[in-house]
């Protein structure tokens, strides 16, 4: 029997995040965690984890929504983290039960010894709610201005996928969005093959449903980005062979540039994201307004090329 445990990813206003140090002597003492715990027989998610919360760091959530879901199984137990984004609270953190806590930055997490079942949680609490994806470029200065707008508007994960260039073109084009994206504070990670990565390092490289399988193990090191496009679970369970940091799904929904294909809808999108052990975006027929039934299905977030390039 798994247990369930609820557990929170704590935002404050500067946008970092709180975690704390378990106790010595209980299972994986000692090392750092999310806060919550053991959702009791009769609580929602929700009500274990504001109690949780009170009870370890006298705080009350205001503002929460799901993160992600991990199944994990440990030699000795295992567990199902139900993991909530709290992104306001009332009262002052203290760690009412003696332990350490601390706010870090979302990439210095990784600089932190957790369970190994948090390690999607800290993948998904570095990650934003929203991938863009670019349109093919046509006349670079107007491409390169929409992606200016992009950033503005808040875009701080972006997809550069350029498939009608040249090597030459696609090469200067991919320096001048990693420029723009890091000026902003975002990060890119290139649609490329590793040969085109080797030419120009970003932020991370992203694999389409093909080159996924001409991989047979993580093809970049960890201090990069990998994600991955999947369309089924076998895609899925490919990109966890591959360590992938993330994947996006799809198509969810109707979509008019493939529409030939058949979209997985809400449930089943739940369903194989609820399996996975990476943040997932949804992506197919994605608008902003739904941002927030992604999060109810279990996504990370959602990808769009239209939707996040136009402006709105």
């Amino acid at each position: 029997m798994r247990v369930h445990v609820a557990a929170a990813v704590v935002v404050n206003p500067e946008g970092q995040i709180l975690i704390a140090r378990r106790s010595p002597d209980v299972h994986q003492g000692g090392l750092w965690e999310f806060p919550g715990g053991k959702v009791e027989a009769g609580e929602t998610v929700e009500e274990a984890l504001a109690r949780e919360l009170h009870e370890e760091l006298g705080i009350v959530p205001s503002q929460a929504r799901p993160l992600i879901r991990v199944h994990h199984d440990y030699a000795d137990k295992s567990v199902l983290l139900d993991v909530w984004r709290v992104e306001a609270f009332r009262g002052a953190v203290q760690g009412r039960e003696g332990q350490p806590v601390k706010w870090v930055e979302p990439q210095q997490l990784r600089e932190y010894a957790f369970p190994e079942a948090n390690q999607p949680i800290i993948r998904a609490a570095s990650l934003p709610d929203r991938y863009l994806i670019t349109s093919e470029p046509g006349a670079p200065e107007a491409f390169l201005q929409q992606l200016e707008g992009a950033l503005a508007r808040g875009i701080r994960l972006v997809q550069f996928r350029a498939k009608t260039l040249d090597d030459t073109a696609w090469q200067a084009l991919a320096e001048e969005v990693l420029a723009r994206c890091h000026q902003a504070g975002a990060r890119c990670l290139l649609n490329t093959s590793l040969q085109g990565f080797a030419l120009c390092p970003a932020d991370g490289l992203h694999l389409d449903s093909q080159q996924l399988y001409t991989h047979d193990m993580r093809p970049v090191d960890k201090s990069v980005l990998l994600s991955a496009s999947c369309h089924t679970e076998a895609d899925i369970r490919h990109a966890e062979h591959l360590d992938a940091d993330f994947i996006v799904l799809s198509p969810v929904q109707a979509t008019a540039s493939h529409p030939d294909a058949e979209p997985l809808g809400w449930q089943r999108f739940h369903e194989l994201t609820d399996r996975a052990t990476m943040p997932v975006y949804a992506l197919g027929g994605m608008r902003l307004e739904d941002l927030s039934t992604s999060f109810s299905y279990g996504a990370q977030g959602i990808a769009a090329i239209r939707t996040l390039w136009s402006v709105s």
